[in-house]
């Protein structure tokens, strides 16, 4: 499991046409946007190969200038866990 945030920032006259771009991507989900181009997501994926991929893909979008990763979190779900009592 990959989780991550990013800040894409996109043309002001190009928002809604990259949101819609940006609604279509399994995984991704917006949060927040602001009228001057700042849109906040988040990303969901099985694996960090497969959330690379998207993050090169977010830079093609129609008014994409850039995408800043924020936070980014991995967890190998195939490792079992062995809780530890005190």
């Amino acid at each position: 499991m990959n989780i991550s945030s990013a800040i894409v920032y996109v043309a002001p006259e190009r928002l809604e046409e990259a949101c819609g771009a940006l609604l279509l991507m399994p995984g991704v989900e917006i949060h927040a946007r602001s009228p001057e181009g700042k849109v906040v997501v988040t990303l969901e994926d099985d694996d960090t190969n497969t959330a690379a991929d998207k993050y090169v893909a977010l830079h093609g979008l129609p008014g994409v200038a850039s995408v800043a990763m924020v936070y980014q979190y991995s967890d190998d779900e195939s490792v079992d866990t062995e809780e530890v009592e005190a």
